[in-house]
């Protein structure tokens, strides 16, 4: 039997009073990599947000469920330290305090113990290492100065420090060259090894999936799934585009034409 970690029910979703998600479910279990593409304001971040518990992002109908309790109403720091964790886009820049200190200081909320400097250094090193971060980095202030490889790579050094239960990377693979989405793909790979944890990839592209395990890929067109299959669905966008699953979308009246 499956072991089901985030169930999503009839989620609708509002931005200053705008409707984005009309309605949506979807279920993750435990070791499972999803994807969800799209078009662009298709709503893909948004369900992300609204995973993260993003006051911005206003549930107004559905639930959401994760490891079996209703966190709908949860704020962003409860989820995280129950083992949530979400990518940005574009991360932030944040002045005086260093990557290696906030990897630090979530990783200690998130064990609810303090860790001994050299043992975190020695763990840090080993996640560096799998993606050819020279230590250095863990010095420098948060995001500060940091080319937009750079930023996704520290934003994957979280997601291998924290090893999160749900994790979901929004565009994570936007704007970085072959080399550095081959770098970032590894360390994905090393984050799918743990069966306990569960991975939800937003993007519009294919760049980041070649290399990874994915059980299921999701189209979402209009705030509303309107395709689900497994990996050959990412194929078949590749050839026909998104433009065509909207249309068939339309015909059935899942979304407005």
């Amino acid at each position: 039997m499956a072991d089901q970690l985030l169930q999503v029910n009839g989620l609708k979703v509002s931005v200053e009073d705008k409707e984005i998600l009309h309605g949506l479910d979807m279920m993750v279990n435990r070791g499972e990599t999803h994807v969800l593409m799209g078009p662009n304001g298709a709503g893909k971040s948004t369900l992300g947000y609204a995973l993260m518990g993003n006051p911005k992002y206003t549930v107004t109908a559905g639930s959401i469920r994760y490891e079996g309790r209703d966190i709908t109403e949860e704020t962003v720091d409860k989820r995280a330290r129950e083992g949530i964790f979400l990518s940005f886009q574009n991360p932030l820049e944040v002045p005086g305090i260093s990557l290696g200190s906030f990897i630090r200081s979530a990783l200690e909320q998130r064990r609810g113990e303090k860790l001994r400097l050299w043992d975190f250094r020695r763990e840090m090193k080993k996640a560096m290492e799998v993606l050819q971060m020279e230590e250095t980095y863990g010095d420098r202030d948060l995001n500060m100065g940091f080319s937009g490889g750079e930023k996704k790579k520290a934003e994957i050094l979280q997601l291998l420090m924290l090893r999160p239960t749900l994790a979901i990377l929004d565009e994570t693979d936007s704007g970085l060259d072959v080399d550095a989405v081959r770098t970032v793909s590894r360390g994905v790979e090393a984050y799918q090894k743990n069966e306990k944890g569960a991975l939800l990839i937003i993007t519009h592209s294919t760049k980041i999936l070649e290399s990874l395990k994915v059980d299921y890929t999701h189209v979402m067109v209009d705030g509303r799934i309107v395709a689900t299959g497994d990996r050959s669905l990412v194929e078949k966008i590749n050839a026909r585009g998104f433009e065509a699953y909207y249309r068939e979308a339309v015909r059935e009246g899942s979304v407005r034409g």
